[in-house]
């Protein structure tokens, strides 16, 4: 099944498959693999790294609230049952701004990781900035940015 994060839904009376397996939290889903994927498209690497602003900026746009919508589905008062599909854009949207974040440094580093583990280590660090320098290594001990 391919995720289509432009989807958002079928017209009224009409029913679709997936749209079942669906948690509440979709198009805040949908968006913001929309976004991720629009940064991802438009990024132009920056002329003399380290850009710390815009890497911050796709922290506090990005990562953090993609983190958010997972954190708030999984704690909130009923549990969200997120699809195999949310799942997935969530963690491409996230493992994006994250290597967005690390190009900002001048840095090329992929960035495979769960939305899980993402949102365990901000839960636990309580700053999106030490949870990209946690994932991504940068910037690195030596540079004394952030």
């Amino acid at each position: 099944m391919t995720a289509d994060p432009e989807r958002s839904g079928e017209p009224a009376g009409k029913t679709d498959p997936e749209s079942a397996d669906r948690s509440a939290h979709w198009e805040r889903v949908r968006r913001l693999a929309s976004r991720a994927r629009r940064d991802r498209e438009c990024f132009d690497p920056p002329a003399d790294p380290p850009d710390e602003e815009r890497a911050m900026t796709y922290l506090r746009e990005g990562v953090g609230p993609a983190i958010s919508v997972y954190v708030e589905g999984r704690t909130g008062g009923s549990l969200a049952a997120f699809s195999e599909v949310e799942v997935s854009l969530l963690e491409d949207a996230v493992c994006t701004w994250l290597a967005l974040y690390a190009r900002c440094y001048g840095v090329e580093r992929d960035v495979d990781v769960s939305i899980r583990q993402a949102a365990e280590l901000l839960v636990d660090t309580r700053n999106v900035a030490d949870v990209a320098a946690v994932l991504t290594r940068v910037p690195d001990d030596d540079s004394g940015a952030r």
